[in-house]
Parts: structure tokens; sequence; C-alpha cells
């Protein structure tokens, strides 16, 4: 039996009216812009050099490091006491010690203190000049647990002993003090000193955009090239 198919039975299709174009666009857009920003990227990694301040950067790095410790001297003292101890005063009781002390000095410099003042840029050579404070000089750390001693005295007493060490331990520190100031040993402390900041300056300069700079150092007083 036939049956007739009235306008109920037709549904009318569901049409996307977003035109097809624009759908289509939105991943290559997507695309575009990742690819913009990782050439972007790239470029600010291996071509873009935005250069700072040479100065400012060396006092920076300088400021978090606050101090240096550049060179460390390590030597032996020889120290010589006597002691006597009698009755009514006559010596009876003579002793002698000698000890061979080693004892350790670090030099350091103080590098939060330094201003502005203190370093020079040469623009037309890409050259930093930086003049640096004295050298401070730590007290002599005497090692007595690895000294040598040698004792000479028919009895020595407890307080003998005491006395002769004290008195060697004095002489160790006040000759080690010295020693420190020897001119050979403070060369090569000024010498290690300027090394040490030619390095430390080193990527500083680099990060500012000055890859080929170079570094003078000299010491407050000392003529340029020494």
């Amino acid at each position: 039996m036939d049956r007739t198919i009235t306008d109920r039975d037709v549904r009318t299709p569901v049409v996307d009216e977003r035109p097809l174009a624009r759908i289509q666009a939105v991943p290559w857009l997507i695309v575009i812009v990742l690819i913009a920003a990782v050439a972007w990227l790239g470029w600010r990694a291996f071509f873009y050099n935005e250069e700072g301040d040479p100065v400012g950067s060396a006092m920076l790095a300088f400021e978090k490091q606050n101090s240096l410790n550049v060179f460390s001297s390590r030597f032996e003292i020889v120290a010589e006491s006597q002691n006597a101890q009698g009755v009514l005063g006559i010596d009876l009781l003579k002793s002698r010690q000698a000890s061979i002390i080693p004892a350790t000095v670090t030099y350091r410099l103080d590098l939060a203190n330094m201003d502005r003042d203190a370093f020079q840029w040469d623009a037309a050579s890409e050259t930093l000049n930086v003049v640096l404070p004295p050298l401070r000089i730590s007290r002599p750390n005497l090692d007595e647990a690895q000294a040598r001693v040698f004792t000479e005295g028919n009895w020595v007493t407890a307080g003998a002993q005491r006395s002769l060490s004290k008195n060697n331990s004095l002489q160790a520190e006040r000759r080690a003090a010295v020693f420190a100031k020897n001119p050979q040993v403070l060369a090569l402390a000024r010498n290690a000193a300027k090394e040490a900041v030619r390095q430390n300056l080193a990527i500083p300069l680099q990060v500012a955009g000055y890859e080929n700079a170079k570094v003078t150092v000299r010491f407050e007083g000392e003529k340029t090239g020494n």
C-alpha cells in the first residue's frame, strides 16, 4: 500500500554556517605563530647583542663576592727559647727548646668597598682598567700539631716546658707576620690577585656584550704596566 510522503517526513539537515576558510585557517595561524616565536628566540640567542654597562657589570660581580682570597703561603718558622730555674738567685735548672712550626698566611682583596672610581672603561680599545686596594694579610695560622720540637736540659719541669712552648709560639707568630710581608712573597700574592680579578671579570663582560674586552689590573700606587 502506497504511503504519501508529507512535509513532516522531510527533515531539514543542520548546516554549519561558519565559513570553511576560517575553520581551515586556524591551525595554520597557530603554526605560523609558533614558527615566529622560535625564530625570535633563536635570533635573541645567537644574533642579538645588547651591550650593557661594563663598569656596572664589574662592580656587581665584585659586590656579590664581597671579598676574594687570592693567595695562600705556607712556610716553616724556627723559634728558640731558654728557661732557667734556680734557688736564691742561682740557676740550677737550665733548659732550651727549639721549634720548627708550619705557618699559613692568606692574602685577600676587599672587593665590597671598591667604588666606581676604581674602574675605567676605554670604549675605543674595549679595555677595562681596574685599580685594586692593598691586599689584606691574615693573622698567621700556626699548625702547632705538626711542629717539630727539640728540647735540651738535664731536668725540664712541666712549668718550664709550658713556658718554652708558649714563648716559641709567640716568636713564631711574630716572625711569620714579618715573613708574610717579604717583598718576594708579596709580589707572588699581588700577581695572583691580578690574575684572579681578570678571570672573575671575564664572564660579566661577556654577558654585558663585550666578548673581546680586555682587563688591565694594577694596585693603588702602582705604575701602569707593572
